[in-house]
């Protein structure tokens, strides 16, 4: 069994998130989740930090995660190092104590602490309600900040934050061998993403600005593996039985009835298309568009709703066939 870390403020979209590189994922505490086991996808992703395999479990108090370590059993050897963390300030733990006190327990049983490359790292997870401890197991990278929107060679305004745009290439099934595909690619942002965790990535836009745009963002980011083109997603260049892992795309916003009844028609459309060519598909936008999935043909498998501002709410929908 694993801890694992979690990052953002919505639990269960990181929690689903992180069932992308984990099995039985399940939210534990605020901050936290348990998952039965791991992959070395924990590194890509974008609302997990870290995942720790579970040596005990207790209450939130310094000595009752001492009493836990003294009386867990521990099969490894070597140098160590303890980490407390108060999970989002939520229970006033004092962590330099107890980082002392559980080092001095891992001390008397016989273990040297080193603070600067030790062979184990202990981490103490106290949170509401519960406390975990475990042994550092895998870390995600955060290289996020290196790719804000702004600091892309092609930038619009509104373009998602690389965080989300990880977790969405995520959840479409990006990885190594993959292919995924984005028919509203915009700037190309949740290409990029997925691209860096080693899938091929295939990009149409309705606007030739935006393809040439997304063209010049993945040849800064990406060395091969891209192809991006001008074309309707409701009419993709691309032929049935295509090996393509996932489609995800962010449905354009609008909130005025002529827009709505334009849009509708684009985003059923763009369902219709990525049903013809893949069985999973990730569609976000600023309302639920389920219904509209299902009669295309998809199965709404997870619906998570991210509240962005008073004005909006982000609907991200995983289907599936």
């Amino acid at each position: 069994m694993y801890v694992l870390e979690l990052g953002g403020e919505d639990d269960d979209f990181a929690a689903l998130e992180a069932g992308t590189a984990a099995s039985d994922v399940s939210v534990l505490a605020p901050g936290l989740a348990t998952a039965r086991g791991i992959t070395d996808r924990v590194a890509t992703l974008a609302y997990t930090h870290r995942a720790s395999e579970l040596l005990a479990r207790t209450e939130p108090t310094v000595q009752a995660a001492e009493a836990a370590l003294a009386a867990a059993t521990i099969d490894r050897s070597g140098t160590v190092a303890v980490r407390a963390v108060d999970v989002r300030g939520a229970t006033g733990v004092d962590t330099q104590a107890a980082e002392r006190a559980l080092g001095q327990v891992l001390v008397d049983r016989g273990f040297a602490v080193d603070l600067e490359a030790p062979d184990h790292e202990l981490r103490a997870l106290f949170a509401e309600g519960t406390a975990a401890l475990g042994w550092l197991a895998a870390e995600s990278r955060r290289d996020f900040g290196a790719r804000e929107p702004g600091d892309r060679p092609f930038f619009q305004p509104g373009s998602m934050s690389p965080l989300l745009a990880r977790a969405l290439a995520n959840l479409a099934g990006a990885r190594p061998g993959a292919t995924v595909l984005d028919p509203m690619c915009g700037t190309g942002g949740i290409l990029i993403e997925a691209g860096l965790v080693g899938a091929d990535v295939l990009g149409f836009d309705a606007q030739a600005k935006m393809a040439r745009g997304t063209r010049e963002n993945l040849a800064h980011y990406l060395d091969g593996g891209w192809a991006v083109a001008r074309a309707d997603a409701r009419h993709l260049p691309v032929c049935d039985g295509t090996a393509v892992d996932g489609v995800v795309f962010d449905a354009p916003y609008g909130r005025q009835s002529k827009i709505t009844g334009d849009l509708h028609r684009v985003v059923a459309g763009a369902l219709r298309e990525a049903a013809r060519v893949t069985d999973r598909c990730v569609v976000v936008g600023d309302r639920p568009w389920a219904r509209v999935a299902g009669d295309a043909g998809w199965t709404t498998r997870a619906a998570v709703h991210r509240p962005v501002h008073r004005s909006l709410t982000r609907h991200v929908l995983v289907l599936e066939r």
